[in-house]
């Protein structure tokens, strides 16, 4: 014999959990430390679009709710894909995440297009009440590596 067998247990989720500042400067180092995560273990959730949701859910946290706690970002590698959460202090829901409107944004808006880009590009979406406010989240599946 070598030496001991070790066993790999299953693939398990991996998670990371930061602290952000209640300002817009975290939304850029939300879609970094996302890039990061992804990118470092190699996942193959498409790093793009987990990006672009992640900004639009920090920049929801910073925009529709008040004061100066900081904001919580907790991305979970799945073994089929990612789930990236946000939580605020505010317990109140976010508007139109699983109940769209029957609208469709103004286009000559700037804004009034976050939640339904993560409507649409997510595999799902929601949000849940914590000890402290909310967590919304969404999740994007795997993909394919090519060979």
């Amino acid at each position: 014999m070598n030496g001991p067998v070790v066993h790999e247990p299953p693939a398990a989720s991996t998670s990371w959990r930061v602290a952000l500042p209640h300002t817009a400067a975290a939304v850029p180092v939300a879609r970094a430390l996302v890039r990061t995560a992804l990118a470092e273990r190699e996942h193959a959730a498409d790093c793009d679009t987990a990006e672009l949701l992640t900004a639009e859910l920090v920049a929801n946290a910073v925009e529709h709710t008040s004061g100066s706690t900081p904001i919580e970002l907790v991305v979970r590698l799945l073994p089929a894909g990612c789930q990236v959460e946000v939580h605020d202090a505010d317990p109140e829901p976010p508007g139109e995440l699983t109940r769209p409107s029957l609208g469709m944004p103004d286009p000559w808006q700037e804004n009034g297009r976050g939640l339904l880009l993560i409507r649409t590009l997510s595999s799902s979406c929601g949000h849940r009440p914590t000890e402290s406010g909310k967590a919304v989240w969404f999740r994007l599946p795997g993909q394919r590596r090519p060979v």
